[in-house]
């Protein structure tokens, strides 16, 4: 009998049954005030005079009337270079003890986001909430005695200038409670091995010795890694390594493209559990097992703020015009995407961290993750998100039978003219051309603007099948494998072509 198990989940279940309903909306306009409350006396807080903001009849409004949105450069070149530098009180008091390593999406260099205390105490804090759901979920007694596999960069932080610095999810893992580690795997001596496959293999070679019974990481690398194991233990599934795995956290990107391809890797079914951490913070998780959407944490040192995502307000890096409209929780709608702002307590302040998001619910204040803001395709009025290319690729998993966890696509200019031209991460490869004209004709069905650009500047689609290993070697080329990586879903031309060198050499 679980006994530790049992006492464990009858914990969860009676603080769930006791804990109160809340407002989000009243939450938000509480953290608000927090945030400028005790970051008023900071070189930011007195620039953009917070003590005045904080007398105002409609704080929310004159918040967003006083400060403009800051892109990482912006904020990076007017503030964050000086806390870099040791000044203290920059943006939020006192000085951060970490930075959050974070190449984005283009590997050229990484940028260094502020990680205070506060943003520990808050991802802690989030961590606990979604351990807390988990009573929603069902999940057997003994299931809370099992270990977490947390597959994440390496907890092997750089020290730099007397600050310690790496990846989200290493200093994550480097801070975790004295009590969890008993649970933790691999344990602190894998986690700290730097060359992600060498901790691969480490892992690989020890997992027979551990009961993992849930996992938790970015589905690309997860799905490698799960890979690696039955390889090297010459299985079918990872069941037969770890035949009480239950339940996968997964994180970072929508999970759906990689659903397929994901469970093909178990020997039966397990409880997926979506999350939303990001380099910025922990900003949502899946609650409820009815709804693959995640829920907004509302009271945990975040405050967020809405950008309808209109070609007009979103620039071709991906900031924003400085007269984007931003909207309040209280105003949002649902199945309208958004660029997503923050403003936080490690002093990021109307931030945008490129991503899109779409309400499922708004009263329950539940997300999904719909695409990044610099993966929008609109170069001959498409007008394709990355939801809408996620749902074209699942088409062709259903239709074709395949799996494609991976894909990037170019909209490039030919002799003739515009092409969409996708390469599709698939360990099978069917006919191309047949493919290129079932995504063609899918696109056409289901998109409207898609169909206008075919009969104008966009004269086809082409498609290119690679291995799934290429796409983790480009992530590794160019950033660091097993870390905070998101995947060029589209490409500019001058980068489409660095790509296509890579894959032609790689291939």
């Amino acid at each position: 009998m679980a006994i530790i198990g049992n006492i464990i989940k009858g914990v969860i279940e009676a603080r769930e049954a006791l804990a109160k309903d809340t407002n989000p909306i009243e939450e938000q306009q509480e953290v608000l005030q927090e945030l400028l409350e005790k970051a008023k006396d900071t070189q930011f807080g007195k620039h953009y005079d917070f003590a005045s903001i904080l007398q105002s009849d409609e704080i929310s409004k004159t918040f967003t009337e006083a400060i403009p949105y800051h892109d990482y450069n912006k904020i990076s070149e007017e503030w964050w270079e000086r806390t870099i530098d040791g000044e203290a009180d920059v943006t939020w008091p006192g000085s951060p003890d970490f930075f959050a390593l974070s190449s984005g999406t283009t590997g050229k260099k990484s940028k260094r986001i502020p990680v205070t205390k506060d943003m520990l105490d808050s991802i802690t804090r989030a961590g606990r909430h979604q351990v807390y759901a988990m009573s929603n979920f069902d999940m057997p007694a003994d299931f809370f005695e099992k270990e977490i596999m947390m597959l994440g960069s390496s907890t092997n932080l750089q020290e730099r200038d007397g600050k310690k610095e790496g990846e989200i999810s290493g200093i994550s893992a480097s801070n975790i409670p004295f009590w969890f580690k008993k649970y933790y795997k691999p344990g602190d001596q894998i986690a700290k091995i730097d060359d992600w496959d060498e901790r691969v293999l480490s892992i690989a070679k020890n997992a027979k010795k551990w009961d993992i019974g849930a996992l938790s990481g970015i589905p690309s690398w997860m799905e490698l890694m799960l890979k690696k194991v039955i390889d090297y233990h010459n299985v079918d599934h990872i069941h037969e390594i770890w035949p009480n795995l239950q339940a996968y956290t997964s994180g970072g990107v929508a999970f759906d493209p990689y659903e397929k391809s994901f469970n093909a890797l178990l020997g039966h079914p397990i409880q997926i559990i979506d999350t939303y951490l990001a380099s910025e913070g922990f900003f949502a998780c899946q609650n409820r097992p009815e709804t693959t959407a995640m829920k907004l944490i509302t009271d945990n040192g975040i405050y967020f703020e809405f950008v309808p995502f209109d070609p007009d307000y979103v620039n071709q890096d991906g900031s924003l015009t400085s007269d984007a409209p931003s909207l309040t929780l209280g105003e949002v709608e649902e199945d309208t995407d958004y660029v997503l702002i923050i403003s936080t307590v490690s002093g990021a302040w109307r931030y945008i961290i490129g991503d899109t998001i779409a309400f499922t619910d708004v009263d329950r204040a539940e997300i999904k993750i719909t695409g990044r803001t610099k993966f929008f395709l609109n170069t001959v009025g498409s007008q394709l998100s990355v939801n809408k290319l996620n749902d074209a690729v699942k088409h062709l998993e259903d239709e074709l039978n395949i799996k494609i966890p991976e894909y990037t696509l170019c909209a490039k200019r030919f002799e003739d003219g515009f092409y969409h031209t996708w390469y599709l991460g698939s360990d099978s490869k069917l006919d191309e051309d047949k493919t290129a004209r079932e995504l063609d004709n899918y696109l056409k069905e289901a998109n409207k603007n898609y169909k206008v650009a075919r009969s104008k500047a966009l004269e086809g689609v082409k498609v290119n099948f690679v291995a799934q290993q290429v796409f983790a070697d480009w992530s590794g080329a160019n950033k660091k494998k097993g870390g905070q990586v998101k995947m060029e879903r589209v490409m500019g031309e001058e980068r489409f072509e660095e790509w296509e060198n890579f894959v032609s050499e790689h291939s």
